[in-house]
């Protein structure tokens, strides 16, 4: 065999056994992903996909429906918080269609109208007409989605460090996410992404949590183990990508907003500005509220605060819109 030949097949192999290598290994990394944090509740059919969900606490008091934001899952509430609201309340925690184990046909439906519409279905199925929203950094985007949509339907909404106007660029640690082409999306979710993401995940993890530190329990208890599945890394992508180009448009429509509700931010969030997305929404009726020292994961690190803040905003619900505004 001629040098010249040995080198094009070396090529070959490499061009074709690395991708299969990296798929099986993406692969074997999803299923220990699965095995860690096995799927929690029910699945309701909605048209596009499905919303899984667990349920807790009372359905005779008030619903808080808890939705999670970029890269997560449910387990982000009921790592801590949800419990405690059960309490109380009556408790759903919801997978955002494509995350955790909600199923989404395809990636248009990130469209932040589209999850608020899938929610708004899954919502409808259950019989509920006067929730409050709870929604973490995405989740906030959609929450405020679904306010919109369905405005008699909301009885108010409890934001938490959420997204509410156009960012110059994402965070860093979300910016391995902007991948335009679906195609490529699918075949880095498949190959590269899931191997690079294990290996970066506690600088990744780190940026996100900063100034606070991540759980050691993160990976399991909250769910971030999902995270080893290539569908997690193409709803994400997704989701970031149809956030920018969609989050424009919500914002120009905030003065209709009628939901009334509140806004809570870690001081030091590094990766949603508690100025430019939380301060900002006064003038649309929402309180905003700063907690020093912290940053974007409150949820799981000072689910206390969090859980007070729900609890006022649910309060508020339950006084008449004319009084409130």
């Amino acid at each position: 065999m001629s040098l010249l030949a040995a080198i094009f097949l070396l090529v070959l192999i490499l061009a074709v056994g690395l991708p299969v290598f990296l798929y099986i290994w993406t692969q074997r990394l999803a299923r220990m992903g699965e095995n860690l944090v096995p799927q929690a509740g029910e699945v309701i059919p909605v048209r596009g996909g499905g919303i899984h969900y667990v349920e807790m606490g009372n359905p005779r008091k008030q619903t808080l429906v808890m939705i999670h934001g970029l890269s997560g899952q449910l387990q982000h509430f009921t790592y801590a918080l949800a419990q405690d609201l059960a309490r109380d309340h009556h408790v759903i925690a919801l997978d955002r269609p494509g995350c955790g184990y909600s199923p989404r046909d395809h990636d248009a439906l990130a469209d932040l109208p589209e999850q608020a519409r899938m929610i708004g279905e899954f919502l409808d199925k259950k019989g509920i007409t006067d929730a409050v929203l709870v929604g973490h950094s995405l989740g906030g985007a959609v929450s405020l989605a679904i306010a919109l949509q369905r405005p008699r339907e909301i009885a108010a909404l409890a934001l938490i460090c959420p997204l509410t106007h156009p960012m110059d660029s994402a965070a860093p640690a979300f910016k391995p996410l902007e991948i335009r082409s679906p195609r490529v999306r699918r075949w880095i979710g498949n190959t590269l992404a899931v191997p690079m993401g294990k290996r970066n995940a506690a600088e990744t993890l780190q940026m996100v949590f900063a100034p606070e530190s991540c759980p050691e329990d993160f990976l399991e208890k909250a769910g971030g183990a999902l995270g080893l599945r290539p569908q997690a890394f193409v709803t994400a992508s997704a989701d970031l990508v149809w956030a920018e180009q969609s989050i424009r448009d919500q914002a120009s429509q905030y003065a209709h907003l009628s939901t009334p509700g509140g806004i809570l931010f870690g001081a030091q969030d590094p990766i949603v500005s508690a100025h430019d997305h939380g301060a900002s929404m006064k003038k649309y009726g929402l309180s905003h509220q700063v907690l020093e020292g912290r940053g974007h994961m409150i949820p799981i690190t000072d689910p206390e605060a969090c859980s007070e803040f729900i609890r006022s905003i649910s309060v508020m619900a339950r006084i008449p819109a004319t009084l409130v505004k």
